[in-house]
């Protein structure tokens, strides 16, 4: 029978042996031979080549040579990395990953260089696909929840939990559709939720558009769980790109969206807006009293939006924008010319600048004084293409605000009414309980200029590329303008700096009307991040590290004398320049730093600074000169290394290191990577008696039980989202640590008393530890949600800085514990502390025996 004889060829054929090839087998034994060959002499890139040809011609080494082959990778890698060959690099990835697609080490390094280059997205996806191939990955979990932070930022899981907002948004969908709106297109959709409203409320064709990867891949996973998949098509594109019917079949009649920012217009909504009306909305109903059938026309939800502004003065912000000291440190810097943040609005677009910041002006450190009341800045219409297309030529409005309180003024604060419908809003105002943020433009030139009641505040608003600008221009007082628009470059135009409390209001507005009349050319101005300058203004920091350096420099000093004595050497005065007894200083912080600067102006101290930026370079030099440090003793070591992966290496000459600064914490609150192994290099460089900044870290923490915390981290509830199955897929992306938290202003309960978590030594490498067990005493009864966390450094043992501290540029972290924990006054819990690299995590249980705890 056919079948029969089938199944007998088949059978011989799958006993039938391979004949062997003794040249493919001489090919693979030699290339096995000279890649190992290669590896020893250090010659990666050929090792590599050969290790592609053993493993594509005889898979069946692939376990053999796995180790090999991961690490001729990365040492490959990391010199094309060094020399720039990007594509090379990659290339090598998308080849290894060919040979061994499930490799979940190779996966997470291809994601730490995506990361690195700022293709998230893409690194998101593979720390994600090498934890589902082994969850306790510790590494690929770290990456991942770093990344997460970025990709699916807190504001989703803030927003889903928002359930007013949720059931406005539901609301009006479903009224449209139920007027005749009945064909859809969701921009921006997120988790799907908004698309998924209008099917639910009957709509008969619902499309979709999301440019994130990973939140199109989500809401693809949302819209399948949620059984609409066959009925909801998702495009992963810019709305901007799409085209009727290459990617929708016809004009819609429906656009929802939600693209807004804390600004309104920040994430583009005009321009999608427009591009809409113009290639895949329906034409807008033209009157009440022409006859239209409702689903021949188009509209958007929402309707439009009411925007609202407000002066302000805030310590908070002013740290963070503009300089608001004359020492740092042991410096004066008067010769550093004008500092700023990169945070700046002015009527004319500059792609260098951001034109605002936001901030929760509810949670703001220190708080803030209102300065003027509520105006109107802007009304927009979203159905009006031609209102939408007139916004960047529309004239720059000029507002009279009545100043209503005494006060610096800091800046302007904006929030906006969102009008879904004629009916129903949502406001993002500071006093809503709502999930949004306010959009803050700093004032930068108003150093020490106090605002009064009766004086105006004129201020400016435009929309010149589609984003909202408020500028602060001038004050108008007893008949005066007094400009503000003009920068403070006075030291060097030879004209006094204004008295900020003149004896009369004719003296102020007289020293200030030069401002007017200044015909000098400003100089460049020069820019920070909002951290830099915070830290800028940091002073209790620079002088704890100046007091540490001195006594440090001190110590070195006689024990160099004491040395010399016991030798009979005799020393001499000496040129400071070419002494053979330098000190020899290295820093490595982040971005922006005074302090290799602070230590060379001790005397006798070489030091080199890891700022990178040429113009930031300038400003150092011109505080070297103001400040009488010979030139010759500040280097900007970066400038004459071409390796970068070689972070810390000797001086010039052969002395070692008499102090490394590390930058150990990062800004939102994380210990920085990779700091341990820095440490341990830093201490193999430097001299006898050396130190590295800090020596050590002391990690204190506290329980706390916060709503905030919890509706900022997942999804909450067991009840579906407006009945959709969400939580399950977004709640994929909760981290088990919040950063960039203000802990002086968080929401939260104290539970407990503060206590040290752990200890990170950065001079003794034997008094480490990677786990530690605390245990802590509640003082009141609650849910224990959240451990939040923080650092004290000590430069030495007896200096030190907290990242609580009021002045701080740090920010705070916290632990949210997956379940809440009940806990009542005097319960004892336990906290198991581990410390993987750089990351911390923290799990909490009731002690149920007593014992005594741990400090």
């Amino acid at each position: 029978m056919p079948n029969a004889s089938a199944r007998l060829k088949h059978g011989r054929r799958t006993r039938r042996r391979r004949r062997e090839d003794p040249a493919r087998n001489e090919l693979v034994s030699s290339s096995l031979e000279s890649a190992q060959q290669c590896l020893f002499n250090q010659d990666y890139g050929t090792a590599f080549v050969h290790y592609l040809l053993v493993l594509n011609l005889a898979p069946m080494f692939k376990d053999f040579a796995r180790e090999s082959f991961r690490f001729t990778l990365f040492k490959w890698t990391e010199e094309l990395d060094s020399v720039g060959r990007i594509q090379d690099l990659f290339d090598c990835y998308e080849q290894a990953l060919e040979l061994f697609p499930a490799d979940e080490v190779i996966l997470n390094s291809m994601g730490e260089h995506l990361f690195r280059m700022g293709f998230r997205d893409e690194a998101a996806g593979h720390f994600h696909k090498a934890l589902k191939l082994r969850p306790d990955y510790p590494e690929a979990r770290e990456n991942f929840y770093r990344v997460a932070n970025w990709l699916v930022e807190r504001w989703h899981f803030l927003m889903l939990n928002d359930h007013g907002r949720n059931r406005k948004y539901q609301q009006a969908i479903q009224k449209a559709v139920q007027s005749g709106c009945n064909t859809v297109l969701d921009i921006g959709t997120g988790t799907g939720i908004l698309g998924m409203c209008a099917k639910k409320a009957g709509a008969a064709e619902v499309y979709a558009c999301e440019l994130s990867k990973t939140m199109y891949e989500l809401a693809c996973e949302v819209v399948t769980a949620n059984g609409m998949d066959g009925s909801i098509k998702i495009l992963h594109m810019k709305s901007l790109e799409m085209e009727v019917p290459k990617d929708i079949p016809h004009r819609v009649s429906l656009v929802v969206t939600e693209t807004v920012d804390a600004g309104l217009f920040g994430e583009g909504i005009i321009e999608s807006l427009i591009h809409a009306w113009h290639h895949l909305l329906l034409p807008p109903q033209r009157g009440e009293n022409e006859f239209q059938e409702p689903s021949a026309t188009g509209r958007v939800i929402p309707a439009g939006a009411t925007v609202f502004g407000m002066a302000l003065e805030s310590l908070e912000i002013r740290r963070h924008h503009r300089l608001c000291v004359s020492e740092v440190g042991s410096l004066s810097i008067a010769a550093a010319g004008e500092l700023r943040s990169p945070v700046s609005c002015s009527p004319e677009p500059d792609d260098s600048m951001e034109p605002y910041t936001t901030e929760r002006l509810s949670r703001l450190p220190g708080g803030y004084k209102p300065l003027t009341e509520p105006f109107t800045a802007l009304n927009i219409d979203f159905n009006n293409v031609q209102e939408l297309e007139g916004l960047s030529s529309r004239e720059v409005q000029q507002i009279r605000l009545p100043v209503t309180q005494e006060g610096e003024l800091d800046a302007l604060a904006v929030w906006f009414q969102l009008h879904l419908d004629e009916e129903s809003s949502l406001s993002t105002g500071p006093q809503e309980d709502t999930c949004w943020e306010q959009a803050i433009y700093p004032v930068h030139s108003t150093n020490g200029f106090v605002l009064k009641p009766q004086d105006e505040l004129l201020v400016e608003v435009s929309c010149r590329d589609a984003f909202l600008r408020l500028c602060s221009v001038a004050v108008l007082r007893d008949g005066h303008e007094i400009r503000l628009d003009k920068r403070l470059d006075l030291q060097d135009s030879g004209n006094p700096i204004p008295n900020p409390n003149p004896n009369t209001e004719a003296e102020l507005c007289s020293a200030l009307a030069c401002l007017q009349t200044d015909q000098n050319p400003t100089k460049d101005f020069c820019m920070l991040e909002c951290s830099e300058m915070a830290l800028l203004n940091n002073n209790d920091y620079h002088q704890s590290f100046c007091s540490a350096l001195a006594k440090l420099f001190s110590q070195l000093k006689v024990k160099c004398q004491n040395k010399e004595r016991g030798s009979g050497v005799q020393s001499g005065p000496t040129d400071s320049a070419d002494s053979s007894d330098l000190l020899y200083v290295l820093d490595v912080s982040e971005g922006f730093s005074l302090l290799s600067l602070i230590a060379a102006s001790n005397g006798h101290v070489k030091a080199y600074s890891s700022v990178e930026k040429t113009k930031q370079q300038e400003v150092l030099k011109r505080l070297a000169r103001s400040n009488n440090v010979p030139e010759q003793h500040l280097e900007f070591w970066l400038n004459h290394t071409e390796d970068e992966q070689g972070m810390l290496k000797r001086p010039s000459r052969e002395k070692l290191w008499s102090a490394i600064m590390l930058d150990c914490v990062e800004t939102c609150g994380l210990i920085r990577q990779k700091l341990m192994e820095k440490a341990s290099l830093a201490r193999c460089l430097l001299e006898d008696g050396g130190q590295i900044f800090p020596a050590k870290i002391v990690v204190h923490g506290m329980l706390v039980e916060s709503d905030t915390l919890l509706l900022e981290s997942a999804v909450q509830g067991q009840e579906p989202t407006l009945g959709f199955n969400i939580a399950p897929f977004i709640n994929q992306f909760t981290v088990p640590v919040h950063v960039f938290l203000d802990f002086s202003t968080l929401e939260c309960r104290h539970l407990s008393d503060s206590v040290e978590l752990f200890v990170l030594d950065l001079m003794d490498s034997t008094a480490n530890y990677t786990n530690r067990e605390v245990t802590v005493q509640a003082t009141s009864a609650g849910r224990l949600t959240a451990i939040p966390f923080w650092y004290h450094i000590y430069l030495d043992q007896e200096i030190s800085v907290s990242t609580l501290s009021q002045n701080s540029h740090w920010k705070q972290a916290a632990v949210v514990l997956q379940q809440p924990l009940e806990v009542r006054a005097r319960d004892r819990v336990h906290l198991a502390v581990k410390l993987h690299k750089s990351a911390i995590s923290i799990s909490a249980h009731i002690q149920n025996t007593p014992g005594q705890m741990e400090q």
